[in-house]
């Protein structure tokens, strides 16, 4: 099964296989095609959903500066109207609010949790975590040498030096959305980073938190500390792998997300 439409708010979607839905949440630097990998592997065995949160081509233009409120609102309207019952779903970074939030409003429809490389709105500063502290006075350095470089944070160096045309693909995804754009848009989800971590004990469901060792836009000791705190949190660090661990290591991405379907 393959179709594809938009909501009536202008987020665009498209449905991909037959089984079990499996809604996966894209980040900043992506779109709906961020996916392809994801897609491939399991949509012989799940039904895939992804869409391009609003504001984010093929979705239509609204300001970035507000986009992210509605969020989670555009992906309870998605399920909605594909009907669809208990979602595993698959956050990356940014998508990481939108997946959380809908979680929270809706556990009952929520078979699994995946957070990868995020930790949604909640404030991971606040984890009183040593590793994560010492990240956080490590990581504006770190940023600073890679946009220096000509690297994509968000796909790091490894991916830039091992698998360039990986991550030449990554940039073409991302500039798919205007700068100034995601600019706005990063700014409001740090504006709404700002719920304490003990929200994570209102998760029933299994939540798996997925981070690389190697990335310098979240903390990868936060996935273990934020697991701790979902009564079925699990936590998997992933070794020479960056923010984009979907995209990076796919094979090894969708073994994880199998293992919680």
């Amino acid at each position: 099964m393959r179709s594809s439409g938009r909501l009536a708010s202008g987020v665009y979607f498209a449905v991909i296989g037959s089984g079990p839905p499996l809604v996966f949440a894209h980040g900043l630097g992506g779109n709906h095609l961020s996916w392809w990998q994801q897609v491939a592997h399991f949509a012989r065995s799940h039904t895939c959903v992804i869409f391009a949160h609003r504001g984010f081509p093929p979705s239509s233009p609204v300001p970035g500066s507000t986009a992210p409120d509605a969020y989670a609102d555009d992906l309870s309207a998605l399920i909605e109207h594909l009907g669809l019952k208990d979602v595993t779903l698959v956050g990356q970074s940014m998508g990481g609010w939108t997946c959380l939030d809908y979680a929270l409003r809706q556990p009952a429809n929520v078979r699994a949790l995946v957070m990868a490389c995020t930790s949604g709105a909640v404030d991971f500063s606040r984890l009183q975590d040593p590793e994560v502290d010492q990240w956080l006075r490590a990581a504006p350095g770190a940023l600073a040498e890679l946009e220096r470089r000509g690297i994509q944070p968000a796909g790091g160096e490894r991916m830039a030096r091992e698998q360039p045309a990986l991550a030449h693909l990554y940039w073409q995804i991302s500039e798919m959305a205007p700068a100034a754009f995601r600019a706005q848009v990063r700014k409001r989800i740090v504006e709404l980073r700002v719920r304490p971590p003990a929200l994570l004990a209102g998760l029933p469901m299994p939540a798996l938190f997925i981070t690389g060792d190697e990335d310098w836009v979240f903390p990868p000791a936060a996935g273990p500390a934020l697991a701790r705190r979902a009564p079925h949190g699990r936590a998997v660090r992933v070794p020479a792998a960056g923010h984009s661990v979907y995209f990076e290591r796919a094979a090894q991405f969708n073994e994880l997300v199998g293992s919680v379907l």
